[in-house]
């Protein structure tokens, strides 16, 4: 699956399309005003490719949904389901809601009990799901270098054969994969961005991650 579309314009997608590119894949990124994309292709290179969100999902063979979390269901709406179906879509999108934080922590629309990806799995069933690259900073997205120690990507989705695609890919960009089950395991792992959050928000710091460790 070496053609990625990604959906969506800030700092997520631009960080992943430019992992992806420099690892050989082909990268299409779509936007709602694909103007605003020109002065991408001066800084990822000339093999990056631009357009509409449809345009995005239609060439890839896997897809980035990389979009304000309040926005997720309705531009994923947009686009034709031809270009959806029976593919893998990295959801990296959390469920943010516009009231600011409260000492710190961020406010979710959603609640313990439910998740975005669940909203998203339930809106298009046919689409393969995986909950992924959404607990961790962009700037720590790819090649995340903390001392040697490969961090956790905790993942998660109702495809077995979609999470082992995105685990190559998670792998490939520098951590260790964590399968956290279902797509109900998204309420647990959503939330993880509060919490990776609360020192960048309280205290300026952001240059950490997340790592599982077993025995």
């Amino acid at each position: 699956m070496k053609h990625i579309g990604i959906i969506g314009s800030g700092i997520v997608a631009k960080t992943l399309a430019g992992g992806f590119l420099s690892r050989g894949y082909s990268v299409k990124v779509g936007s709602g005003t694909k103007e605003k994309l020109e002065p991408w292709k001066s800084e990822l290179g000339k093999d990056l490719f631009i357009g509409t969100f449809a345009e995005a999902a239609a060439f890839g063979e896997t897809l980035v949904l990389a979009v304000k979390g309040g926005a997720a269901k309705s531009v994923l709406a947009s686009i034709p389901d031809e270009f959806l179906e029976g593919k893998v879509v990295i959801d990296t999108c959390n469920p943010i809601a516009d009231q600011p934080p409260v000492d710190g922590v961020l406010r979710f629309f959603t609640g313990p009990n439910s998740s975005l990806l669940e909203e998203l799995q339930a809106a298009a069933p046919k689409v393969r799901f995986v909950k992924a690259f959404s607990c961790i900073g962009a700037p720590h997205m790819v090649n995340p270098n903390f001392g040697g120690v490969r961090p956790t990507m905790f993942g998660c989705g109702d495809d077995a054969d979609a999470k082992g695609a995105v685990e190559r890919i998670v792998t490939q960009f520098g951590f260790d994969w964590a399968d956290m089950g279902g797509a109900v395991s998204a309420r647990a792992i959503e939330p993880l961005c509060i919490l990776w959050c609360i020192p960048g928000l309280a205290k300026g710091s952001w240059n950490h991650a997340f790592k599982l460790l077993e025995k």
